[in-house]
């Protein structure tokens, strides 16, 4: 199968160093490269990676490492973004725009939200992800965004996405990246 873009907004999520930066970073480059993900065929596009937890150095040498070049034409890194409400959109929009960006990844949710007394409520929640979709919707876009899950087990694995239900509720969809349990001894 082949891995196409559209418009859509998805949620990654899990705990601290369970390799969710790795795995974006490597998607973003095989996308942008055009070279086959989990042996999915994938049409190159240009990629916006915003990695708001690294800095440009560390995200190069982290590239390098995996794949041994310096750089790909359509593979756009940032380390720096505004919160959305404070210029993120624009932003968005123009590297769609002037890009012509078919798949954006946001590298953490934490990093582009603002802050205030509501900030982890309900509404609040299914506001940030709103907005992400939207720009999706009008640029027929994928917005991937990285986030992180609570400690505490869930029966259903999506109910331990950090934060409220609003998350997933306007999200249309997410993915759980997990490591497998170690054994006790």
């Amino acid at each position: 199968s082949t891995i196409f873009y559209t418009a859509v907004c998805y949620i990654l999520a899990g705990p601290p160093k369970t390799g969710k930066s790795f795995l974006m970073a490597q998607l973003a480059y095989h996308v942008a490269a055009g070279m086959e993900f989990f042996n999915h065929k994938v049409t190159p596009a240009s990629v916006l990676y915003l990695s708001l937890e690294d800095d440009l150095v560390r995200l190069q040498k982290t590239l390098f490492g995996m794949f041994g070049v310096e750089g790909n034409a359509n593979l756009y890194l940032a380390t720096k973004a505004d919160c959305l409400n404070q210029g993120l959109e624009e932003q968005l929009t123009i590297s769609a725009k002037q890009a012509a960006t078919k798949l954006i990844i946001i590298d953490t949710l934490q990093k582009i939200r603002e802050f205030s007394s509501a900030a982890y409520s309900y509404a609040s929640d299914y506001h940030i992800i709103t907005l992400l979709k939207e720009i999706a919707c009008r640029h027929n876009i994928c917005i991937i965004v990285v986030h992180h899950t609570r400690k505490m087990e869930a029966e259903d694995k999506f109910d331990m996405i950090s934060g409220t239900t609003g998350l997933l509720g306007a999200a249309d969809g997410a993915m759980i990246l997990q490591k497998k349990s170690r054994p006790t001894s």
